[in-house]
């Protein structure tokens, strides 16, 4: 399927403007959120097909957001992309483990993020469609 809306929310102005061109090219559609709680408040607002979430926020961290859209009905079920530049061993058992649909690590790879995205959302629509 091609135009489903990805919410961003990345605090680094960068590294957003380039996840937001590379979606674009993609056939992606975004918004961006350069907080935690303009995040949630987008997510709440737009309903997107996907959230890529990074970790480190400036107000609330990318847990305490999913925390957020898990606890509300209307966001409950949205996949949420953990995007984070934390590598170490245990780092993707502990954000999937916080409730996290998929991890994506810093760097992206602007070869393969279009892809990956599509996986998240193909992953999403074959185990509970909303």
């Amino acid at each position: 399927m091609a135009g489903e809306l990805i919410l961003v929310v990345e605090d680094n102005e960068r590294n957003l403007r380039l996840v937001r061109d590379v979606l674009h090219h993609g056939g992606f559609r975004t918004i961006e959120a350069s907080t935690g709680e303009d995040g949630v408040a987008l997510a709440r607002r737009h309903e997107p097909d996907l959230i890529l979430m990074d970790v480190q926020l400036p107000d609330i961290d990318g847990v305490e957001a999913l925390g957020r859209l898990r606890r509300a009905p209307e966001t409950a079920a949205l996949p949420v992309v953990a995007v984070t530049a934390f590598a170490m061993k245990n780092d993707r058992a502990r954000f999937l483990a916080a409730g996290f649909d998929g991890y994506l690590e810093k760097p992206i790879s602007v070869r393969l993020l279009p892809a990956q995205v599509q996986r998240f959302l193909t992953a999403r629509e074959t185990e509970a469609p909303r």
